[in-house]
């Protein structure tokens, strides 16, 4: 098959997007597929690409950045266009419900192949980001209530209608399916979650142990979080449990807090008010292929994000033997199982910082961590790829039995 995978950040840009676009279109080819990957054009990174195993085809991206660096896309995408004047593709997939997303269900339309999108994000969660609803403007009356107009309705209806112009919805998570569902999408609907390369289920205990003497010193526990420092993923939270953690175990553990975001001096500043500044060590961003080692150097990996379709930094933690303690959520509820992997909580720093304590109990421990090793199993990239593979060619097949049915229709009306 010839895929054409479609999205509206990549590679240098680092979130779960990007990393299942990657992901995916790297295991496809290794089935034998031809994918090619269209992706915003950001400065400097010719050289990235000509590195990169995909094919990457680089369209404009506008002047304006989004509040976390991400660039919005043009309107118009000749590049793209041209290239499917030239190519003949046998599906699209799409990773964005907005600009690249248009443009997708427009291709699909003019060549008749099928248009499969991921539901990646909760879109409403995401709003701060836009100017207009920046925390100060909110305060306004107007304001707030353009806010909560867009969240509940607007988005809901738009996301209806670009879901249904699409042939095929991918859901990260059964709990993300039932909202689509909700929603009132009536296009077909299959969970697939982000796949692990096999990478993630190779130890090097060398550096996990240098990381572990670095950070963890003399400290009985080393605990992990990888996240994005910004409201949405509830890091004001996390911080709050770490703090409730110091009051049973005291100082005998630390946090590496591993990610970047414009939340950063903010929680470094609460984190000295709450008294923990020497129990969490914000390490900022981590080349994405030495996560791992940072996962195996832990004990246990704590969440508290809210806003996940799927949490992928989850299957990683538990592909690292790592039990997951995190707050209630969908996508979380898919993969945490309360007493088998870890423990998913309430919104309540006390009982999630009692659970994560628990966890750390050595006869618990090491069965919660044979579990977690046993639920990564299910997110091995390969295997979840020989089951998109299946799902694409199931989706060509019905886009041109359609077509089909439709020119027999049409010809039944002309001999009419």
């Amino acid at each position: 098959m010839k895929i054409a995978m479609m999205t509206n950040n990549y590679k240098p840009f680092t979130g779960g997007i990007q990393i299942s676009v990657e992901r995916q279109a790297r295991e496809l080819m290794r089935l034998g597929h031809e994918v090619t990957v269209f992706a915003p054009r950001y400065g400097g990174t010719e050289q990235l690409d000509e590195e990169a195993t995909e094919r990457i085809i680089r369209y404009p991206t506008g002047k304006h950045k989004i509040e976390n660096g991400m660039p919005y896309p043009t309107i118009f995408m000749g590049e793209i266009h041209k290239v499917f004047e030239k190519e003949q593709f046998d599906c699209i997939h799409v990773h964005h419900p907005m600009f690249i997303g248009n443009c997708a269900v427009n291709l699909g339309k003019k060549y008749g192949i099928p248009v499969i999108f991921t539901y990646h994000t909760r879109y409403g969660d995401y709003l701060h980001y836009l100017k207009i609803f920046r925390r100060e403007e909110e305060e306004c009356f107007w304001k707030r209530n353009l806010f909560r107009l867009t969240k509940k309705v607007l988005i809901p209806a738009y996301m209806k209608w670009y879901t249904n112009q699409c042939d095929l919805v991918l859901a990260p998570s059964e709990g993300m399916k039932q909202l689509v569902k909700e929603q009132g999408t009536n296009t077909p609907i299959q969970v697939f979650p982000t796949g692990l390369e096999e990478e993630f289920f190779v130890q090097n205990k060398k550096e996990s142990q240098k990381i572990r003497e670095t950070y963890g010193g003399d400290r009985k526990y080393l605990l992990c979080t990888v996240s994005r420092l910004e409201k949405e993923k509830n890091p004001y939270f996390l911080l709050e449990g770490i703090a409730e953690m110091k009051k049973i175990l005291g100082d005998n553990f630390r946090l590496l807090y591993i990610g970047e975001g414009g939340e950063k001096e903010n929680l470094c500043r609460y984190a000295k008010k709450l008294g923990i500044e020497e129990e969490v060590c914000f390490l900022g961003n981590i080349e994405n292929r030495q996560v791992k080692n940072y996962l195996n150097a832990a004990d246990l990996f704590l969440y508290a994000s809210k806003s996940e379709t799927q949490g992928i930094v989850l299957a990683e933690a538990m592909a690292a033997g790592n039990p997951v303690v995190a707050v209630k959520a969908v996508g979380v509820d898919d993969i945490v199982k309360n007493g088998f992997n870890g423990y998913r909580t309430n919104e309540d720093a006390q009982e999630w910082a009692a659970k994560a304590v628990r966890s750390l109990n050595p006869k618990l421990h090491e069965r919660l961590k044979e579990q977690a090793l046993l639920t990564a199993e299910r997110y091995r990239s390969l295997r979840l790829a020989m089951y998109e593979e299946s799902i694409y060619a199931q989706c060509i097949h019905e886009k041109q039995k359609k077509m089909w049915n439709s020119l027999g229709k049409e010809e039944l009306l002309v001999n009419e």
